[in-house]
């Protein structure tokens, strides 16, 4: 087997309660394909350790002594080039969902909900996905609807339906999830998403997720 395919996917933990890390750490060692390599209590010491240690993604909580972490989300990304955040935080709110994906960030999952999500919501992320905790995919939804910077004439063709489809789809959603937060049925998801992807001549998620990128419709993960 190749060497790079058989790479563990290496995390660091960045919290400022050992207890929980150490929690986090047990919960992580239950998956063969990952590894804890490092851990950090301080903003500027998460810094240094993504730039020693070049993980694949960071467990990152929000509130931290002195930079916190949607701070230091900028410098995480020059540290470790490619690196993957996920905010583990207690905070359910809105801004601080906002600030994280605008800033680089993958995912947002609450503490309280560690136990059931989180091996997948670290899942989705290493593989490129975007993953929200779903009491919050409600602020998601909003932000769609609201952040229509720059549309292209054929992006304004769009029915409002499949404006929506088409941004969470670039987000990473399932046609599951979408049908489920927009109330529809995972068939009438999949005939928004075709019928846009046809209008605006796109053949892949690949090229839907660098349209929506350079329009500024939705933020790099």
């Amino acid at each position: 087997m190749n060497s790079k395919s058989s790479e563990k996917k290496r995390i660091l933990l960045a919290d400022d309660h050992a207890i929980l890390r150490s929690g986090l750490r047990l919960m992580l060692s239950t998956q063969p394909d990952w590894e804890v390599v490092g851990e950090a209590a301080t903003g500027a010491e998460t810094i240094e350790k993504c730039e020693q240690l070049q993980p694949h993604l960071v467990l990152l909580d929000v509130s931290m002594p002195g930079l916190s972490g949607l701070d230091i989300l900028p410098a995480l990304r020059r540290a470790a080039p490619g690196i993957k955040i996920l905010i583990l935080t207690m905070h359910d709110d809105r801004h601080y969902l906002q600030e994280a994906l605008r800033n680089g960030a993958s995912g947002y999952v609450l503490k309280k909900a560690a136990d059931t999500e989180l091996i997948t919501a670290i899942q989705a992320v290493l593989n490129g996905e975007f993953y929200v905790h779903h009491s919050m995919m409600r602020f998601v939804l909003e932000d769609v609807l609201e952040n229509q910077a720059s549309p292209s004439d054929e992006w304004d063709q769009l029915s409002e339906r499949e404006q929506q489809v088409l941004q969470l789809v670039a987000l990473g959603y399932t046609s599951a999830e979408i049908a489920e937060q927009l109330a529809l049925s995972p068939k009438t998801v999949e005939t928004y998403r075709a019928r846009g992807m046809e209008k605006l001549g796109l053949r892949s998620r690949a090229a839907l997720v660098r349209y929506t990128l350079q329009r500024g419709l939705i933020s790099p993960s």
